[in-house]
């Protein structure tokens, strides 16, 4: 039978602001995957950021780094950013999952990312909902499934449901006001993975348009 995970619950602060909240998670031990990462990457950005979009869990750049979005995925998302009319300093970033999952390759010192189990990321939603009560996002971009099936479940597709704004599942406590809606759309990491890497990035970067364009 799977570990069960002990969850974020206790550790994170009942009081403070984003800041407190990013101290807080160093010192957090609701799963396991702390022992193997080199520190918990919390979110960043505006904090009261009109769009906030989340991902999966950092990549093997942003453990080091500390930063969410630093490595090559970041860096096709700056760009698309950029052709969608959003700025990085007016949003705000953060992931699901706040410590990398990793496992080593076969040779060399490469880590090689790993999905977290449905349980991993069950036991760190207290800190996304944490993340989302500070900043009151008017819309929520999840970037890729794991993100979006933490909001709306493990039946949600992002391939049916892409590039369209949904309303905030009301089973998702946050607080008295949350965010109005949510866009899914596919990680950034996937565009670098297509086959046709133009044509998956052009239908990225059309999705961050639509969420563009829901805030004006």
């Amino acid at each position: 039978m799977p570990q069960r995970e002990a969850g974020a619950e206790a550790f994170v602060p009942a009081t403070g602001g984003l800041s407190a909240m990013e101290s807080a998670v160093q010192a957090c031990r609701g799963c396991g995957l702390h022992e193997n990462a080199t520190q918990a990457v919390f979110g960043q950005g505006a904090a009261r950021a009109r769009v906030l979009l989340v991902g999966e869990q950092p990549g093997a750049s942003e453990d080091v780094e500390g930063h969410p979005f630093v490595g090559p995925a970041g860096r096709t998302l700056d760009r698309a950013f950029r052709e969608a009319g959003l700025r990085r300093d007016d949003v705000y970033l953060t992931n699901v999952v706040k410590h990398f999952k990793f496992v080593p390759a076969e040779r060399g010192k490469r880590r090689i990312h790993k999905k977290p189990s449905v349980g991993e990321v069950r036991a760190c939603l207290p800190w996304f909902a944490a993340e989302l009560r500070l900043v009151k996002p008017e819309l929520v971009v999840c970037l890729g499934a794991t993100a979006a099936k933490a909001l709306f479940g493990e039946s949600f597709r992002v391939t049916r449901n892409r590039g369209v704004l949904l309303d905030f599942p009301e089973g998702f406590e946050v607080g008295e006001h949350g965010p109005d809606y949510v866009l899914a759309t596919v990680h950034p990491s996937s565009v670098l993975r297509a086959t046709d890497r133009e044509a998956a990035y052009l239908g990225f970067r059309n999705d961050l348009r639509t969420a563009s364009d829901a805030l004006r």
